[in-house]
């Protein structure tokens, strides 16, 4: 009984059985939702949430980051949202799901309200994590392939179960927790490919719907107890094709990747490709004038990011030519420079984009992609396997304060230096301290 395992490892796992690598991991998780979600809050998606729903939220000590207080239910969508606008919040390469701007916002939320410690609330979001990237691991590539955003179905048992953890739910609670969950969870692929900021509802939703089951099961509303496995539950109807066994207790995030740019994560090992061939030719960018032609050679999932006209910035986020082509007229990919000009445009249209069977037949396991740049008067390639951020080439703690740093410039990190020792303090006493309650420039 699957959402019985779900629920007995949510609510039996404690702070002392956890790895410490996992531990640090939710740590640099906290720290880089942090910093994504402060700048996230500056984006329309974000601003247009908060204009539509200020009227209706309600008093609280949840930390609406950037803008003040609110309730819990109100507070967990506009976080969400703000997390997941920018596509530069964390993921795993195989379960195929951001969790952490779903699971995050959820228990983040309820945290603050409840004044529970920093060490519940690690506890609380790696048993999120675990559960969420546990069933994209059973699901996926399927329930990708068919059309579903894992970010919307699985982060919504996520953020559920992380809700449970901080609400101290008990085992039947819990079931009825996940069960509401699961007839929730929801998200939809074309939202993304359009170029829509639907894919940023997707998380804010799951995150809503997390903290949402949690409270309705604490005052005894009911769940399905089969609501994954059975017959018409969430394994049947949204991935008839899936494994029966999930893989709780591995500590999943610890191979969660992080992001450098703020694109689709299928578009990151091109953009690492090209990088190295900037790097061999000594320049910082390059001019249009002088290219030929680039090929690019990839799998198929990310070469069905072929775009060539995005029509809005969410759009250029999907697409492979615009997003390489801004890469190399910039020698960056970094949120002032994500727009559409004729040069750009100009630029992508010199693009190719090939499937390679050899790459395809390594995904998902991997991410490869080749760049051929042919000049004027020379040709260069490059390759790469996986992108910057896997746990195979991780970010350290001193490469996410840079990334805040850099999307964050007017805040101060010294005050982020007090989550090294998050555990003793309440989560509104922490929130509280690192001063991200306040509207930023």
């Amino acid at each position: 009984m699957i959402t019985r395992e779900f629920a007995d490892f949510t609510v039996s796992l404690k702070y002392e059985d956890i790895p410490l690598e996992a531990v640090e991991k939710a740590r640099l998780c906290f720290l880089d939702f942090l910093g994504v979600s402060l700048r996230g809050s500056r984006e329309k998606s974000g601003l247009s949430t908060l204009k539509a729903l200020e009227p209706f939220i309600s008093p609280g000590r949840s930390t609406i980051i950037g803008y003040g207080c609110g309730d819990p239910l109100n507070v967990s969508l506009i976080n969400g949202i703000f997390a997941h606008s920018l596509d530069l919040d964390d993921g795993h390469r195989l379960a195929q799901v951001h969790p952490g701007a779903s699971v995050i916002p959820a228990a983040l939320a309820l945290a603050e309200e409840e004044k529970v410690t920093g060490e519940k609330f690690l506890t609380s979001i790696i048993v999120g994590y675990e559960i969420c990237l546990s069933l994209g691991l059973m699901i996926n590539p399927y329930h990708r392939n068919i059309g579903f955003h894992s970010t919307g179905t699985c982060g919504t048992f996520g953020a559920a179960a992380a809700s449970a953890k901080i609400l101290s739910l008990n085992k039947k609670q819990t079931i009825d927790c996940l069960g509401l969950a699961g007839t929730q969870a929801a998200g939809l692929l074309e939202s993304d490919h359009k170029g829509s900021m639907g894919k940023h509802l997707h998380a804010g939703r799951a995150a809503q719907s997390g903290v949402l089951s949690a409270l309705l099961a604490r005052e005894g509303f009911t769940g399905a107890d089969t609501i994954i496995e059975g017959d018409e539950g969430f394994l049947n109807a949204m991935s008839p094709e899936h494994d029966t066994s999930p893989e709780l207790g591995n500590f999943h995030v610890r191979k969660v990747y992080m992001k450098k740019y703020p694109i689709c994560r299928h578009l990151h090992s091109t953009i690492d490709s090209a990088a190295k061939i900037l790097n061999s030719l000594g320049m910082e960018s390059i001019n249009e004038n002088i290219v030929d032609e680039i090929i690019v050679k990839t799998y198929e999932v990310a070469a069905e990011h072929d775009d060539y006209k995005p029509e809005n910035i969410e759009s250029i986020r999907q697409s492979l030519p615009y997003s390489l082509a801004l890469f190399l007229l910039n020698g960056d990919l970094r949120l002032e420079n994500m727009k559409r000009s004729k040069t750009a445009q100009k630029l992508a249209q010199k693009i190719k984009i090939e499937i390679s069977e050899k790459m395809d037949s390594l995904y998902p396991e991997k991410r490869p992609s080749k760049v051929i740049l042919r000049l004027k008067n020379r040709s260069l390639e490059s390759s790469n396997i996986l992108p910057h951020g896997e746990p195979e080439k991780p970010f350290t703690r001193e490469d996410i304060l840079k990334k805040f740093k850099l999307l964050n410039r007017e805040y101060d990190t010294e005050k982020l230096k007090i989550i090294d020792e998050m555990e003793t303090s309440t989560m509104d006493e922490l929130m509280n301290k690192l001063d991200l309650r306040r509207k930023t420039p």
